[in-house]
């Protein structure tokens, strides 16, 4: 059972507990409250009820002997009233008791024995009244007088009953007295209980945590001396089996890393054997680089003169593009004005077309206007009044035709003249375009000499391009020697003295401790062979780079070549080895 189990057990049975004592006090005092309130609530009303009725029963005996002995009819008439009132109250009462207040059987058989006395003594008074109707007064009277055993029964009916109801409180006060003594020991005894419970589980649950505690404790302090031989038990099932299982995760981490640890200290080894061979091949590769830096500043020296020349070409070729640049510029901007001149003389045709529009519809108005003249003229005679205004139309017409006449003169004059300095700017478009052309063969000229140079200069950087990819190659080789170097050099100075110290402070089982030095010792031989295969064939690149710039140079050079290509071959064979 886990730990929250248990504490929720615990307050579950502290919770129960109080909740059971509080049930049994709350019934307990339920029922003193009962029998306490008993005399109150049943026997004082009983009593009551019992004292009115026999009250009433002893007035009915009083008013009885005032209507025997009454001689005037108006007050006997009012004494036989208050003795039928009386009678009814007694039998009233007497009822009440029987359906409010009866408390048992015996309670019961009483008030029936008080009803069969009061009974008996009301025939009585019934056969009295009937005697004082028929004017028997003495005789009245000495039956009242003999009915004194009748009477004497119901007193006595009565005191039974009220001595009865005395007892009924005395014992609902012993019944309350012993319930407060039974609750207060059920109360001290469910206390007890409890407190014992929760004592007892309480007393278990802080057993268990302080054991585990402890236990927890130690092993933390074995992990934290750095003793990881230690076995943990996780075998329980609470939140402390939770912590255990995590401490032993915890140590099995920390056996890995100081096996890693160890292994790391043995790759520390093997790797500084790497680094010495490595600053030897570095050593060897920094002469070849020193053959070909040589190499290259020749050929650097053809490639300099000639991209010289190429510059001053290219200066000139520079002056003769803005030159024609000018030229062209010109041509644009007389072309433009060609077309700015073309589109004027479109504008007067189509001004012209529209002046020929009207006068054409001109003449045809006035050839109408003349027909129409020419019938006037045969119709009227000497009217002529028709003819006059048709004569009048006529020559606004003529005057309209020879306006617009005028009008297309001068817009074909205009264009005339727009056509001419058309004509001159196109001539100065000629011109210009042939000194275009001029200066573009001369551009056409200089770029074939720029081409010529550009060929003499790609030998040349051809040449130091080989060398320059031969002395990267090798730069490249030798910067990741040297950091490798460095890097490894201060790793393994550094790591050396942590490991040392932080190893030497956990102590682990033999198996474990041969598994991770075999694992150390098996792992270095296979990186150095995997990651340093491809070295060679860049050093075979190299050299076949020298021997090529060598032949291309001079004689002299070759020979130095050779001695640099088997210093290569050398260099090849150790680089292999390593």
């Amino acid at each position: 059972m886990s730990i929250a189990k248990r504490m929720y057990l615990l307050i579950l049975i502290v919770v129960v507990g109080l909740v059971g004592l509080g049930g049994i006090s709350l019934y307990q005092i339920n029922r003193v409250f009962t029998a306490a309130n008993y005399s109150t609530i049943n026997v004082v009303p009983s009593l009551i009820v019992l004292d009115d009725a026999s009250t009433a029963f002893m007035r009915v005996r009083t008013t009885l002997w005032q209507f025997i002995d009454q001689t005037d009819n108006q007050k006997r008439n009012d004494a036989a009233e208050k003795i039928k009132g009386l009678r009814q109250v007694t039998l009233d009462k007497l009822a009440h008791y029987e359906k409010e207040e009866v408390s048992d059987e015996t309670d019961r058989n009483l008030l029936l024995e008080d009803r069969k006395a009061v009974l008996a003594f009301f025939d009585a008074v019934d056969k009295i009244s009937a005697m004082i109707a028929e004017g028997k007064v003495e005789e009245s009277r000495q039956f009242l007088f003999n009915q004194k055993d009748v009477i004497a029964k119901s007193v006595e009916v009565f005191k039974a009953h009220n001595a009865y109801n005395l007892v009924i409180a005395k014992k609902a006060e012993s019944d309350a007295n012993s319930i407060v003594a039974s609750a207060r020991w059920q109360a001290v005894l469910l206390a007890v209980l409890v407190a014992a419970a929760v004592a007892a589980i309480g007393l278990l649950v802080t057993r268990r945590l302080i054991k585990s505690l402890d236990y927890a404790i130690y092993i933390s302090e074995k992990v934290a001396s750095g003793d990881l031989t230690e076995k943990i038990d996780e075998s329980s099932k609470d939140e402390f089996g939770l912590l255990l299982h995590a401490l032993k995760t915890m140590n099995d981490s920390l056996l890995n890393i100081v096996g890693q640890v160890r292994s790391g200290t043995d790759t520390i080894t093997a790797a500084s054997s790497e680094i010495a061979h490595g600053n030897m091949e570095l050593s060897s590769r920094t002469e070849t680089q020193a053959s070909s830096l040589e190499e290259t500043a020749a050929s650097m020296e053809e490639l300099t003169s000639t991209v010289k020349q190429n510059a001053d070409n290219a200066r000139q070729a520079n002056q003769l593009a803005a030159t024609a640049s000018e030229v062209a510029a010109k041509g644009g901007a007389v072309v433009s004005e060609v077309v700015e001149t073309m589109g004027a003389i479109n504008e007067s045709s189509k001004k012209i077309v529209d002046i020929i529009s009207v006068i054409d519809g001109i003449a045809f108005q006035t050839n109408i206007l003349a027909l129409n003249a020419a019938v006037e003229a045969a119709r009227a005679g000497e009217q002529g009044r028709g003819f006059a205004v048709v004569a009048s139309e006529v020559r606004n017409l003529a005057q309209r035709s020879a306006a617009a006449a005028k009008e297309i003169k001068e817009l074909i004059g205009n264009s005339v003249e727009k056509v001419e300095m058309g004509s001159k700017l196109v001539d100065q478009a000629g011109s210009t375009m042939s000194e275009v052309v001029g200066s573009i063969r001369r551009v056409n000229d200089i770029m074939a000499e720029i081409t010529a140079a550009s060929q003499e200069q790609s030998l040349g950087i051809a040449q130091v391009n080989d060398a320059i990819i031969q002395m990267d190659s090798v730069t490249q080789q030798n910067a990741a020697l040297v950091e490798e170097a460095a890097a490894a050099a201060g790793a393994m100075q550094e790591q050396a003295a942590m490991l040392t110290q932080v190893v030497s402070i956990f102590k682990m089982n033999e198996a474990q401790s041969g598994n991770a030095g075999y694992a150390a010792r098996a792992q270095p031989l296979k990186t150095p062979q995997v990651e340093k295969k491809s070295p060679p064939r860049i050093a075979t690149q190299s050299t076949t780079s020298t021997r090529k710039i060598s032949s291309a140079a001079t004689s002299s050079t070759s020979a130095s070549s050779s001695k640099s290509s088997s210093a290569s071959s050398t260099a090849h064979d150790g680089w292999e080895e390593f």
